[in-house]
């Protein structure tokens, strides 16, 4: 299962945002958004802080570990 990236897909689509705009906010390539949300690899602690923020959640919400 796939919960982070379904979980970073659906705060992507929630705020209106494609994985271009995303990438750019995060200071990574178009392509690793893809690989984070289909699963093929996880993002750095850095990074999953980064997003986190960015979308005011927390890092347990975005590992699968809450609702």
């Amino acid at each position: 299962m796939n919960e982070f990236g379904e979980r970073l897909r659906a705060l992507r689509l929630e705020k209106g945002i494609g994985q271009v705009e995303l990438a750019k906010e995060l200071q990574v390539g178009k392509s690793v958004i893809s690989l984070w949300e289909l699963g093929k690899c996880e993002p750095t602690l850095s990074k999953l802080i980064a997003i986190s923020r960015f979308f005011g959640v927390t890092i347990d919400y975005l590992a699968g570990l809450e609702d």
